[in-house]
């Protein structure tokens, strides 16, 4: 993407009150390059403050400077939707981050990855299985994702580094703002086999608040989510529940029922996620998505999604764009396309009835001839 485009893009996604949904719509509305030049009325129009338009249009010159300044260094990059290597399974979810901050190797954001999570005060036990787990992932051609903590994160990390795998690392602050601090050393272990990433500027520094909206990210970039061990009201079950919203397979290793750090695990278990005893009953769930995420590597992102096998040209190509994986409703297609609800609605029928699309709760998935 051209350091213009991506300016108008980290101004956009840094206006103060302009949240994920916010700006989806924006984003459906034109594109940020287009938007920065529109007139102040228009973007008033639009939905946005004064004050929201002054940070847009001028404001945001010192943050937009300092992430691109940070991404001339070496192995620094920030990406966007629009980039063929954002991840492709991320750009399915509803809201993916309008930009990731990636320190490392941007190549294995696009390899099957298995998210692992759990408490930050586990058991010995539970440390055990999440470095003994995540040696046999990564053995098996898996990239290990999880979100660096204490516990169960960090030694997942671990355990794919010692076995000389690849481990994603996503962050609830900005890439130079390390938390925790005593993780430090691991992140740059990290780096040299894999990345760590952040929807957050470099400068952030870490608050409750982006913690759910980090573990979004974790569920998103995976294949599936182990939760090794978690107490009730566990960080985890909120990437678990991300999870099962976004299509993934959900995990979870059982523990005693008299061992409240084992209460969370086993009632996501009692709620329907599979049952762990092995490393092979999370590796024969996920076996035929993780096979043809291999057999893609060498296609680039937009060839995953955008590519077809016949020469004719596909019906109403806009809408098609906007219909993924996960369901999506009528009124979000309307909004990302600018095209009234009743069209959409006409479109959408005529694309069923030629098997480009399907309808299922909650909206419309794209098929696989689409």
């Amino acid at each position: 993407m051209a350091e213009r485009e991506l300016a108008a893009w980290l101004a956009l996604s840094f206006t103060p009150k302009v949240g994920s949904k916010s700006l989806a719509r924006l984003v459906g509305v034109d594109s940020p390059h287009n938007l920065i030049e529109y007139q102040a009325e228009r973007l008033y129009a639009l939905g946005l403050s004064r004050e929201q338009v002054s940070y847009f249009k001028q404001g945001s010159q010192r943050d937009v400077d300092g992430c691109l300044k940070w991404m001339q260094t070496s192995h620094h990059h920030i990406i966007t939707p629009l980039d063929e290597c954002y991840p492709a399974l991320l750009k399915e979810i509803s809201l993916p981050p309008p930009v990731l901050f990636v320190k490392g190797r941007l190549d294995c954001l696009s390899q099957p990855q298995i998210a692992m999570v759990g408490s930050r005060n586990a058991s010995p036990e539970g440390l055990n299985s999440a470095h003994s787990y995540a040696r046999c992932f990564v053995g098996r051609g898996l990239v290990v994702t999880s979100g660096l903590a204490l516990g169960i994160d960090g030694h997942a990390h671990d355990g794919a580094l010692s076995a000389g795998g690849e481990t994603v690392a996503v962050l609830g602050s900005g890439l130079n703002q390390i938390y925790p601090a005593r993780h430090k050393q691991l992140a740059h272990r990290v780096i040299d086999s894999g990345a760590l990433v952040s929807e957050f500027a470099p400068h952030i520094k870490p608050r409750p608040t982006h913690f759910p909206r980090r573990n979004r990210i974790i569920s998103g970039l995976s294949v599936g989510v182990l939760v090794v061990e978690a107490a009730e009201k566990s960080g985890s079950l909120i990437t678990a529940r991300y999870a099962a919203e976004q299509g993934r397979d959900v995990f979870a290793i059982p523990g005693s029922i008299y061992n409240g750090i084992s209460r969370g695990s086993n009632s996501l278990i009692k709620n329907g996620a599979c049952l762990v005893q092995s490393e092979q009953d999370v590796l024969d769930e996920i076996d035929t998505l993780v096979n043809w995420s291999i057999n893609q590597k060498a296609n680039t992102q937009s060839e995953l999604f955008d590519k077809i096998e016949c020469e004719e040209e596909l019906p109403f190509p806009q809408l098609l764009a906007n219909v993924g994986l996960e369901a999506t409703p009528v009124d979000i297609l309307a909004s990302r396309t600018n095209i009234p609800v009743h069209e959409v609605m006409m479109q959408l029928l005529e694309l069923e009835l030629s098997g480009h699309v399907v309808a299922v709760s909650g909206g419309y998935i794209r098929n696989g001839r689409g």
